[in-house]
């Protein structure tokens, strides 16, 4: 099994003992998205002591403004990494209105040409911005020949073939575990068999109200995508395994 999405930077896990939580629970291959470059060092720095354990480099756009003189040669760095698979998260939230959405706009597109620059696929954030998130990516379509990942998608069924036409894949997590998630499972049961992903975003929308998520909820997830979609949990976690590695090769050193 596969966590695609997870966050461990300054995030408060015990390890070793999460990390062999992890591992027991059969999730052989852990990716750690960047918020920041601060913390996309932190976790090149745990991938390199951690088998397993792969990570992204990039800026949310809840911090596009951070972005320095001195970050190119930082990314570059990063980038060039033999565990970074990706870049991102990156992409656009427009859940607070004191955000720059203009600064979002400009980070988003400008990340995803860097990732071009290096090769790599982006995995995207997206929030509350849609139409402009779709729109952005039909413009930068040339840029992402190496492909993208909508993380946490939440957009429902009939945007899915919108994003689905531009060549998306699509990440799932703890929220499709909820009753209430009607929208999310939806989209679980309408997204084709080899554009799906499994993710946590640890520590965040653990499956289990009130917790802290971890990758070990992995297998908790991969049954509730295997109910949704009538597949075996075998079925799923062979797929999504197959999918990691089609979008993210470096997931197979």
């Amino acid at each position: 099994m596969i966590d695609i999405h997870a966050h461990f930077a300054d995030e408060g896990y015990d390890f070793p003992d999460e990390w062999e939580k992890i591992r027991a629970a059969g999730v052989q291959k852990v990716v750690l998205a960047g918020d920041t470059l601060a913390h996309s060092k932190m976790h090149r720095d745990f991938c390199a002591a951690h088998e397993g354990a792969y990570f992204c480099a990039g800026v949310h756009p809840e911090t596009a403004g951070t972005w320095g003189i001195n970050d190119r040669e930082t990314f570059t760095e990063l980038c060039l990494d033999k565990k970074c698979v990706a870049v991102g998260e990156i992409g656009l939230d427009y859940h607070y209105p004191e955000f720059d959405k203009q600064k979002q706009r400009e980070m988003f597109e400008m990340q995803i040409v860097l990732a071009q620059s290096f090769g790599l696929p982006v995995q995207i954030h997206s929030r509350d911005a849609c139409a402009d998130t779709l729109a952005i990516l039909k413009n930068m379509q040339p840029h992402l020949k190496d492909g993208f990942l909508l993380h946490c998608y939440s957009y429902g069924r009939e945007a899915m073939d919108d994003f689905l036409s531009l060549g998306a894949y699509f990440s799932f997590g703890g929220v499709i575990c909820f009753k209430n998630a009607k929208k999310v499972i939806e989209s679980v049961a309408h997204c084709p068999a080899d554009r799906m992903l499994t993710e946590t975003d640890s520590p965040y929308l653990s499956p289990f109200r009130g917790e802290k998520n971890t990758p070990a909820n992995i297998p908790v997830i991969v049954g509730k995508i295997a109910e949704v979609k009538g597949m075996s949990f075998a079925e799923v976690d062979e797929t999504v395994r197959g999918n990691a590695v089609r979008l993210f090769p470096k997931l197979r050193s």
